[in-house]
């Protein structure tokens, strides 16, 4: 009988099984797709149930299914309910129901402490009172290998309002990978980008080295974008007391001083491996203030964080940011020591917030593995470095083969992200593609690639002024098809009430790229319009025939110039031009005739001179992105120095004059957390000879009512002569400031700013008599000794990219009986976060 009854036991035990329904899933953070432990989860009739587990894994088990809504419920998120009715039941598959549960942001309830004791602060201090102890950079040094994934997806894109636009017909393939999230969102990956390095660090003295293993970007093949993946330049650190988030410091939760910029409130806790982790959230006391909400789990006795999740609060004023998620999870090294191991960014960026419009999705993963502290081998490694922090970039790691990733990456790629890398490739390849991406980077950059060449800027086709008329310029350039060495550019204007033409050829020839090194000659014959700056509007262009000041007569210089420079770079930021230069100079309108420059020795060409020039500059850890020739400064983490020393030789080319002249500036911008960024520039200079007003300092005024940072906005372009001087420029840019106290200007992100510029200078006597002469038909002026100073302030990011500035001359006294001069109101035009 006893083989019958374990017959009929095991007939009856599959029976029950059978019956058993089964609930079972993961909660999740609808926006980070981060897993969310110890969530509650309680049937609404009943007092019955659990929480999820610390990974937000749950699993419930029925004889049959409920009739009853289960409600999932986690601070600072909405409650989920999910209610047992057939539309539910019927994605039951074998009587077993598995599902995501996407939880969607709540608001933090307000921090009220009924207490004497209040447990939050108490928390919070001792997690202060333990950073040194558990704060990575405690370590005399350490290493890991680092994985940086990037993806960015379109969200809410529908496929049949966009399969038939004119401008998408041809790459409808690219909508077939058109997913939906869990709540039914549809969302389009767009973007993949794979990094791995090795990473070392050195407390003291202080040395970083990333020596990166393997890239792969689709589409993107530039060695400083892909730098920017690396551990040097994404390195967050929660322990710190502000965490960058694009170009601003917010402040951490657990700053030195959190209790003056957060509430805090200790929620349970919770027994993970044997270990006690306390919970705990965060709000900002203060709205409007570049600080996060969140929550984290700190592991009881030593206080660590073991897992920290950050999101940006509505009203912080950072632009284009719907939503956005920081989180840093830690593991133990061994009993005591806990280091991060994953951290992850997701962020939302749209033109206008609004959860159906059109937003992009961008999502950094990175893993940490390998880890090794307080090793010799890491002191081995950075013993190479030649400076403080270096970034080898082999060639072979650009764009590694399929195999190394196969072989090296820390997580396997999802399905979607495979096909993404096929439909990038397939979409790289069609000349369809390629037309339109040259379009878009047309009107957004001015330039357009032909071929071998380069035609642009646009905005300079067409110009208007009073002595040429209207102004037409052609530019016709080379680009990386034709040498990625040798770059040639020219234009060609002219115009039609002067009817003459004006024309300029330059080559540049680049050594080396990295550092930098280049030869670069230039002859053109033009009228002279000021120097200009990449982030400036000029004043030849089609744009500044808008904003132009009223009653202040343009001066025009037209000028013959041949040019030669020098240029070399080395790793440690430290610089040298050497540059030789021919100008004649012929004033044509509204400045000093050049007939009474004449020396008397039968000088048929007297405005004529060459110089040559020495340039020292030092920029330590200065980053750029580099293009094909050009390339854009991100600044540097230390001041700017730059001295300059040039020498006018008489006789060279026919040139009239001998002179010397050495001039030099400090400039830097600063991170001033959480008080904002501040900008200075301190200048001076001296000029030693009797020379022209061209030669001499002629300081930089402002005829359009664009604003110009560089510039003096109250002061017009050749009005103040010196042959010295000495000045300062300087800007606080404080965020949101006073504009954080009415919900109004707080919703409209209006920043706040201040501005104050001054100058000092003289001219001798000699420069006095030779350019102001009595009769002459300009008079220049000078400050002979006194001050310029302006003031201003404003408002900035008025629709997130205007912003007006509000400028007051204050001395020299008596003011300019001339309003203009007096005070003014420019604008610009900018994006920024």
């Amino acid at each position: 009988m006893r083989p019958f009854k374990l017959l009929l036991l095991i007939l009856l035990t599959q029976n029950t099984i059978a019956q058993t329904r089964i609930l079972k899933g993961i909660v999740k953070d609808a926006h980070s797709d981060e897993r969310i432990p110890f969530a509650s989860m309680q049937f609404k009739s009943q007092k019955s149930g659990k929480l999820s587990d610390s990974a937000g894994s749950f699993i419930f088990r029925f004889n049959e299914w409920p009739t009853d809504t289960l409600i999932i419920s986690y601070v600072g998120y909405q409650d989920f309910k999910l209610p047992f009715d057939t539309f539910l039941l019927q994605r039951a598959k074998n009587n077993v129901l598995d599902i995501s549960i996407l939880m969607e942001r709540g608001k933090f309830e307000a921090v009220v402490v009924r207490r004497k004791i209040d447990r939050g602060i108490l928390m919070w201090k001792r997690i202060v009172r333990h950073k040194p102890q558990n704060d990575r950079y405690r370590f005399r040094n350490f290493s890991y290998e680092l994985y940086n994934k990037l993806e960015v997806d379109l969200k809410n894109i529908k496929k049949e309002k966009w399969e038939n636009l004119p401008f998408i017909k041809k790459f409808n393939f690219v909508l077939n990978n058109i997913d939906t999230t869990e709540e039914g969102i549809p969302y389009l990956p767009v973007y993949i980008t794979e990094a791995i390095s090795d990473y070392y660090f050195q407390k003291s003295p202080l040395r970083r080295r990333e020596v990166f293993k393997g890239t792969k970007t689709m589409g993107v093949n530039n060695e400083s974008v892909s730098k920017l993946l690396g551990g040097i330049d994404q390195n967050v650190n929660f322990y710190a007391n502000f965490i960058p988030v694009f170009d601003k410091q917010f402040v951490s939760p657990i700053s030195d001083n959190g209790d003056a910029f957060y509430n805090y409130k200790v929620l349970d806790s919770q027994f993970v491996n044997g270990r006690r982790l306390i919970h705990f959230f965060f709000i900002p006391k203060h709205k409007g203030t570049n600080t996060f909400e969140g929550d984290c789990w700190v592991h009881d006795t030593t206080f660590a964080i073991q897992k920290m999740n950050l999101r940006l609060g509505k009203e912080a004023n950072v632009n284009y940011v719907n939503k956005l998620s920081i989180i840093q999870e830690f593991s133990l090294l061994n009993d005591s020591t806990w280091f991060l191991t994953r951290d992850k960014f997701v962020v939302d960026l749209s033109l206008f917030s609004g959860e159906k419009l059109l937003a992009a999705i961008g999502r950094k993963t990175t893993t940490y593995k390998d880890i090794i502290v307080n090793d010799t081998s890491v002191t081995h490694e950075l013993a190479k470095n030649k400076l403080l922090e270096e970034t080898i970039f082999p060639p072979q790691a650009n764009n590694a083969p399929d195999s190394f990733w196969v072989e090296n990456r820390h997580e396997e790629l999802s399905t979607t992200e495979k096909k993404l890398y096929q439909t990038i490739d397939t979409l790289l390849k069609l000349p369809a593609f390629q037309r339109a991406v040259k379009t878009v980077n047309f009107l957004a950059t001015g330039y357009l690639d032909v071929g071998n060449f380069e035609i642009g800027p646009w905005y300079n086709w067409v110009f208007s002024n009073v002595l040429e008329g209207w102004r037409f310029r052609w530019d016709l350039g080379t680009n990386r098809y034709f040498s990625k060495k040798l770059h040639l550019h020219g234009y060609l204007a002219y115009g039609t009430n002067d009817q003459k033409f004006k024309y300029e050829a330059d080559a540049m020839y680049l050594f080396n790229k990295n550092p930098r090194s280049y030869i670069f000659a230039k002859y053109s014959k033009d009228i002279d319009y000021g120097q200009n700056y990449l982030d400036e509007v000029s004043q030849d262009n089609i744009f500044a025939l808008a904003v132009r000041k009223n009653g202040v007569p343009i001066k025009f210089l037209k000028t013959e110039l041949m040019q030669l420079d020098l240029f070399k770079e080395w790793h440690s930021g430290f610089s040298v031009m050497l540059s030789g230069v021919r100008k004649v100079y012929n004033p044509l309108l509204n400045l000093p005739e050049k007939e009474i420059f004449l020396d008397g020795n039968g000088a048929t060409t007297p405005l004529n001179t060459f110089e040559g020039s020495v340039q020292l500059r030092f920029a330590y850890l200065e980053k750029f992105i580099e293009g094909s020739f050009l390339r854009y400064s991100m600044g540097s983490p230390y001041p700017i120095t730059t001295i300059k020393y040039t020498r006018g030789i008489k006789g060279v080319f026919d040139s009239h004059y001998e002179y010397s002249k050495l001039t030099g500036s400090i400039s830097d911008y600063m991170k001033i957390s959480p008080y904002g960024t501040v900008y200075y520039n301190v200048f001076g200079g001296k000029t030693f000879g009797t020379l022209p007003f061209m030669l001499l300092d002629v300081a930089p005024g402002n005829e359009i009512y664009y604003y110009n940072k560089y510039a003096y906005s109250l002061m017009n372009r050749w009005q103040y002569l010196h042959d010295k001087f000495a000045g300062f420029n300087f800007e606080h840019n404080i965020g949101s400031g006073i504009f954080r106290f009415t919900p109004f200007t707080r919703r409209l992100k209006f920043r706040q700013f201040y501005t104050v510029k001054g100058l000092w200078g003289s001219l001798s006597e000699e420069n006095k008599a030779l350019n102001m002469p009595a009769g002459s038909t300009y008079i220049f002026e000078s400050l002979d000794g006194k001050t310029y100073l302006e003031v201003g302030t404003g408002v900035d990011n008025i629709f997130k990219v205007l912003r007006f500035d509000f400028v007051w001359r204050v001395l020299p006294q008596p003011l300019p009986k001339a309003a203009s001069q007096r005070w003014g109101v420019f604008g610009s035009f900018r994006l920024q976060f």
